[in-house]
């Protein structure tokens, strides 16, 4: 009997969701397999997703990495969590910090004592309880070195060029027996029984066959969309953002080990600090701000010297209701597109593809696997969505009438249920494997000022003058610990083997 495993895969698209595909699979599967990925020099990528979350470390080391070359080769530096200035009120802000906050109260979390401190005028805002937010403000960073301690290390993600990071992976890949093919896909050819893809035909005249095929074609969808016409669902009405400008600017002094999203009338401004440049973009809605406006308003607020001009972007918030279709899997923007607000873009493609190496088939695609593959992608993607759509309708932006809309805009079920819960006790359920932490939706919570209206009876169980000097000790440990460390710069040279730029 022959050997009848998929063994052909095709990877139409390179760029960051491309070669994630390519360096993964060439990593898990070796022997017997061949995997080709088709990109055109001729056709230019999206390239605004900068920033990560934790979870990219997984990824990395799925591949065995080595973090100092990684930073080199991606002009990396360290992220501790996303600044929200004005998203609440103008002259607000908050963070949502990696890691944890503060030390539960017995089976009570933390955030639950410190409502009650709140309430009673006492303790200080809810970030001094972070360390990560502490240290970020202080501009410091350092890696722990993992022995237990009074003080928690910090939870770290990355800022890095998309771009090289996306060359980085193809070295990876291609050293790892990838083939890639130049060309522009002008044909999909599929089975007349099946309706499967059997092969792409390049320029009209080359003809590259696989199994199973990887759409990572960009908002295009080339095969999900245009040759399969699997359906794109619509999310703007949650999300109505649908215009983005991308610029960067030269570094600045403020080398920050977090990112900024940075309310504006109609949208808001990213600010990513890399080793060589900061990445700068204006996410907006076109039916309350043009583009002229937008790019003005964006070039404005730079910190440094615009390297380039301001690089304009259409999208339409939303997925495919598969990213499974047939024989083909859409990755990245080819499944679907949220705004980078919480840095989701590329941990969306490391899930797509941990799912897939999860359900690979062996010898014919389960119609079974692929549902459950979908179903899981479904929940994901939505579980994101509602925790993005929360920065919008929370808001105490009285009088500009994009949020204005976006306050009085019905939302998702799912997340009303979650709010409805924080405000009746501060409780918060993460169901099943949902990407946002409980402490990342208090800290959104409590920063987009949706109150709980009580706490937890275990947190009234300590004595008041008890809870007021275990806050204060908390967080002036916290103080004292951040300062000593190192400054974010001093730490980037060091473990990326760099000299420190000035």
């Amino acid at each position: 009997m022959g050997d009848t495993r998929i063994s052909d895969i095709v990877i139409a698209g390179g760029g960051t969701a491309g070669w994630m595909a390519a360096a993964a699979l060439s990593r898990f599967l070796e022997d017997g397999y061949r995997i080709t990925l088709i990109e055109s020099e001729a056709i230019g990528t999206v390239g605004v997703g900068e920033a990560t979350i934790p979870q990219i470390h997984l990824f990395n080391s799925w591949l065995g990495l080595d973090e100092a070359e990684f930073l080199r080769e991606t002009k990396a530096s360290f992220k501790l969590g996303i600044e929200f200035v004005g998203w609440h009120r103008p002259d607000a802000s908050y963070m949502h910090a990696f890691g944890f906050v503060g030390r539960a109260f017995g089976m009570a979390p933390f955030r639950h004592g410190w409502a009650r401190a709140d309430a009673a005028g006492n303790g200080r805002p809810y970030g001094a309880y972070s360390f990560n937010e502490v240290a970020a403000r202080a501009g410091r960073f350092a890696k722990g070195d993992g022995r237990p301690g009074a003080i928690p290390d910090l939870a770290y993600a990355y800022h890095f060029d998309a771009g090289l990071y996306a060359a980085y992976l193809r070295r990876y890949a291609e050293a790892r027996g990838v083939t890639r093919v130049e060309g522009k896909i002008d044909t999909v050819e599929r089975d007349p029984a099946s309706g499967d893809v059997t092969a792409l035909m390049l320029d009209g005249a080359r003809r590259i066959d696989g199994q199973l095929f990887i759409d990572c074609s960009g908002f295009r969808g080339l095969l999900i969309g245009e040759a399969l016409g699997t359906p794109y669902l619509d999310w703007t009405n949650y999300l109505p953002c649908d215009r983005a400008l991308a610029v960067p600017c030269a570094r600045t002094d403020a080398f920050r080990p977090y990112t900024q999203a940075i309310a504006r009338p109609a949208g808001w401004q990213w600010r990513i600090p890399l080793q060589h440049r900061t990445g700068n973009g204006h996410v907006y809605c076109s039916a309350f701000m043009n583009e002229d406006d937008a790019a003005e308003l964006l070039v404005a607020n730079l910190e440094g010297e615009a390297m380039d001009a301001p690089r304009p972007l259409k999208f339409t918030t939303g997925r495919r209701a598969r990213a499974w279709d047939h024989n083909v899997v859409a990755m990245g923007l080819a499944a679907g597109f949220m705004e980078p607000l919480e840095s989701t873009s590329i941990h969306l493609i490391q899930a797509g593809i941990a799912r897939l190496l999860a359900y690979f088939p062996r010898r014919r695609i389960e119609p079974v696997d692929r549902d459950q593959f979908n179903r899981l992608t479904v929940f994901e993607w939505e579980r994101i969505r509602d925790f993005l759509v929360a920065h919008y309708k929370y808001n105490e932006r009285v009088g500009e009438p994009f949020w204005d809309q976006c306050r009085a805009m019905p939302v998702p079920d799912s997340l009303t249920e979650k709010v409805e819960l924080f405000r009746s006790g501060g409780r918060i359920h993460r169901e099943h494997e949902e990407l946002f932490t409980e402490e990342g939706w208090a800290q959104l919570f409590i920063g987009q000022g949706v109150t709980a209206h009580d706490w937890h009876p275990i947190a009234d169980m300590i004595a008041d003058d008890e809870l007021t000097g275990f806050l204060d000790t908390l967080s002036h440990a916290y103080e004292r610990k951040a300062a000593s460390l190192p400054t974010h710069a001093e730490s980037v040279a060091r473990l990326a083997g760099v000299r420190e730029w000035a």
